[in-house]
């Protein structure tokens, strides 16, 4: 029986060479992408910035105000040329193209850095590990996850699906075994589910509120526990990790620990759970929260 921690962790995303957290502070945090720089919305910033806002440390390419309503409308203004079309960026073996989306992204996010390093060491010594990743977004993390084994990319948009067919030709890993699919996320499971199909590991990161290809609602209160169900029935005593990251609730990291540990009743290994988080780069960065997570890993 999979044995829950009760205590809560913290996995950090630190800074690298194409990406950091420069400063925080009054509801909103100054990033660099490669050579731009970006300030965003981040309401758990609600301390005041390191740096004094209108001097040099917070001058910034561009900047996404957000919109009078609570579902994430806004836009991007911008007070220095950001190409249109993207730029490459890298992060280990994989490159991927950073993008301004009307949906206030840059087309990844940095904060699964660590979950990205933890996944390949959890899948170490696995021959050819197959994974999973369900609202696999832009491709950055099946990329990543490629490089233990054949993964299956599942999405509902067709625009993220190419994006992601394209940031594998700009890392040069369009051959690695990754099968690319545009479908609805909960459907596609409960079909592996059907066809007998098991997973040495799964990725889940879910949105609040989306559709599928067809027009299906999810909504994640609703919809994630008959999904997490399904994942895991595609696992078993020698499959290694489920990993489940939860954007913009109000939900503790504990209440999705704990459907886990439901769910994992009759396997073996550890249910962990807790905040994902950046760390300012410099002397005395803070830690911005991002998310929270639950996961379940076996040693096998």
């Amino acid at each position: 029986m999979a044995r829950l921690s009760p205590d809560p962790q913290i996995l950090i995303g630190e800074g690298w060479s194409d990406y950091g957290l420069v400063d925080s502070g009054d509801g909103r945090k100054l990033e660099r992408y490669g050579p731009y720089r970006f300030i965003r919305p981040e309401p758990q910033a609600m301390w005041a910035p390191r740096f004094d806002v209108d001097g040099p440390e917070w001058d910034a390419h561009g900047e996404f105000v957000p919109g009078s309503d609570e579902d994430g409308g806004g836009r991007w203004h911008f007070d220095k040329p950001v190409p249109e079309g993207g730029w490459p960026l890298e992060w280990n073996d994989v490159r991927f193209t950073a993008q301004c989306t009307p949906f206030r992204h840059l087309g990844f996010f940095p904060d699964m850095a660590p979950v990205w390093d933890w996944m390949r060491g959890t899948l170490r010594g696995v021959e050819a590990a197959g994974t999973l990743n369900l609202f696999g977004y832009t491709g950055v993390g099946s990329l990543a996850l490629s490089a233990c084994g054949p993964v299956t990319h599942v999405d509902a948009s067709k625009k993220s699906v190419a994006q992601a067919r394209a940031n594998a030709q700009l890392a040069g890993l369009q051959d690695r075994p990754v099968r690319w699919l545009i479908d609805d996320a909960a459907k596609f499971t409960a079909r592996e589910v059907r066809r007998g199909r098991r997973y040495d590991g799964i990725i889940l990161d879910p949105p609040k509120f989306g559709r599928g290809p067809d027009g299906e609602v999810w909504r994640l209160e609703e919809s994630l526990p008959g999904l997490v169900s399904d994942c895991t029935k595609l696992l078993d005593d020698n499959s290694r990790f489920l990993f489940l990251t939860v954007y913009a609730v109000r939900m503790s990291s504990l209440a999705i620990a704990g459907l886990l540990e439901q769910a994992l009743s009759g396997l073996p290994g550890t249910i962990e759970h807790g905040d994902l988080a950046v760390r300012e780069e410099g002397e005395g960065g803070r830690l911005l929260p991002t998310a929270i997570f639950a996961r379940w890993s076996n040693s096998g």
